[in-house]
């Protein structure tokens, strides 16, 4: 069994109208996921906003209620959990998407960083100080930080914090969502490159959420990417990169620069190929709701959102 299965995932948002605001519809956040994360693991959820990547994620740690399908972690069906039930947070932790807001200005990096810690240790003041200060140094920023406000931090430095906080419980698994994406890319290589330094350091397990597949072919050892709340592709990142079968993913595929000038002319070829598809084949990849058809295994590392052949 995988140290985290999510089985035909659905989480649908009800649509109110009418005088009585009664449900009249509801939007399909996310339509029947089913991913498996092995320990050790980075897991990359790629699509572009509206996908359900987020709401995926969230679902995990019991954020977005859940409408049906299971969650399994470590053996314990989490799904749908509720109060003090949830102490499995202690070991799923979130690092946020935007390091501006996701720290609160008001308060110290002492206080930031030790919520957690508050939350679920009996610790003294004296206990809190000296473990928010190993955290510190351990994510690459000073001790003496901890009586400083985010404010007085970089980008890259508040991202760290988020990270420190996220890690303060030991947890087994980190939720990173869109870690990267509101750094400046001078930034982000150093970010990530440190996140994979954590990673090995703690054992954790990855589930990284990102739009960018750069960034996803730069961390993740597993995608699937996903399109309006369900998979169009999921296998290993060499299968994803090496073959893509799916036009939504050739496209995502086709989108990443290369800084190489040579390469600039294949790559363009490449992009007008997948886009002439597109166009022509879109039919084959899509119902007629625009909905991906359910994933089709081509391979034991890949599978692929095909209507089934006859």
């Amino acid at each position: 069994m995988a140290f985290l299965e999510i089985k035909d995932l659905k989480v649908h948002f009800p649509i109110k109208g009418g005088i009585f605001g009664r449900t009249v519809d509801h939007i399909k956040a996310v339509d029947g996921v089913s991913l498996a994360v092995e320990k050790g693991m980075t897991y990359g959820l790629v699509g572009e906003s509206g996908s359900g990547k987020t709401t995926t994620g969230r679902a995990v740690l019991g954020l977005n209620k859940v409408t049906d399908g299971k969650i399994i972690y470590n053996g314990r069906d989490i799904t749908s959990l509720r109060g003090s039930k949830l102490d499995y947070r202690k070991d799923i932790q979130m690092i946020f998407q935007d390091p501006y807001s996701s720290l609160n200005p008001k308060k110290r990096v002492l206080d930031i960083v030790s919520e957690p810690l508050k939350n679920y240790e009996k610790l003294s003041r004296q206990e809190i100080k000296k473990r928010v200060q190993e955290l510190l140094e351990l994510v690459g920023l000073s001790p003496e930080s901890i009586v400083k406000y985010p404010h007085q931090f970089s980008g890259g430095q508040r991202q760290r914090i988020g990270v420190a906080r996220a890690i303060a419980l030991k947890p087994k698994i980190i939720i990173a969502d869109e870690p990267v994406s509101a750094l400046d890319v001078s930034v982000q290589a150093q970010v990530l490159n440190f996140m994979q330094d954590i990673q090995s350091e703690l054992d954790l397990t990855y589930i990284f959420i990102s739009h960018d597949l750069g960034v996803i072919k730069h961390m993740c050892d597993h995608i699937g990417i996903m399109y309006r709340g369900r998979y169009v592709e999921e296998g290993t990142t060499e299968a994803i990169f090496n073959d893509p079968q799916h036009i939504y993913t050739k496209r995502l595929v086709a989108a990443i620069p290369d800084i190489n000038p040579r390469n600039r002319e294949k790559q363009l070829h490449f992009r007008q190929e997948v886009e002439t598809e597109y166009e022509q084949s879109y039919n084959d990849y899509f119902d007629e709701d625009g909905l991906a058809f359910q994933l089709q295994t081509i391979s034991d590392k890949h599978s692929v959102a095909l209507p089934e052949r006859s």
